[in-house]
């Protein structure tokens, strides 16, 4: 199987996360930001990811890639239950996580950006989607501020490094990205227990963390 995808991309990297947990083989695409014709003519507009399965047919959609790819392959992986919690908290630190990351991913040496005009792309659709990439950088202080007083109430929430809630559940999927894309911001505090678990969810997953990146 191919998945295409973009390596900043959150939703991407839980399509990637399920391939890891279940040390399923698969080959990864990267598209460049730029290139509207190849997801256009897989599944009629641009996004990703994308897998392409074995018979040839294209799916778009992470959390129905990672359910599909769960199921269709050996034992579940995705046996726990949601805690809503996780839930609530991700929906509070989206509200401004955004402002830290997109910024600094526009800055990023991604694969995805590996040309002038699809870098281009993103840094154009983006600022016109978030506003002044300068302002909101000039107000990482305060953002950071409020990511690592969120960060404390995370750790409260996290059971296990090896899964938040105890045992792997949709929480993970939606929980490790956002730390994954949390890890471009440089010198950010991570309390013990969210430390520990982002650094285990990155080996299981096989999905890496953008500390080295940082910024």
């Amino acid at each position: 199987m191919k998945l295409y995808v973009y390596d900043h991309c959150p939703y991407c990297v839980k399509a990637r996360m399920i391939f890891g947990l279940k040390n399923i083989p698969f080959e990864m695409v990267t598209l460049l930001n730029d290139d509207e014709e190849t997801p256009v003519r897989m599944i009629g507009q641009k996004m990703a990811p994308i897998l392409e399965k074995d018979d040839g047919s294209f799916m778009p959609e992470s959390m129905d890639i990672v359910h599909y790819v769960d199921k269709e392959f050996g034992t579940l992986a995705i046996t726990g239950s949601a805690n809503p919690a996780v839930a609530n908290w991700l929906k509070e630190v989206s509200a401004y996580l955004n402002h830290l990351l997109i910024p600094r991913y526009a800055k990023a040496e991604f694969s995805e950006f590996s040309t002038p005009s699809s870098r281009a792309y993103f840094a154009k659709k983006k600022e016109a989607a978030i506003g002044s990439f300068e302002q909101h950088l000039n107000n990482t202080p305060a953002l950071k501020a409020q990511l690592e007083e969120d960060l404390l109430k995370l750790d409260a929430l996290i059971q296990s490094p090896e899964a938040c809630n105890g045992e792997l559940s949709v929480d993970d999927i939606h929980l490790f990205p956002a730390l994954r894309g949390m890890s471009i911001v440089k010198d950010v505090h991570y309390p013990t227990r969210v430390d520990a678990y982002r650094k285990t969810m990155s080996k299981r997953s096989g999905v890496n963390l953008l500390d080295s990146i940082a910024q």
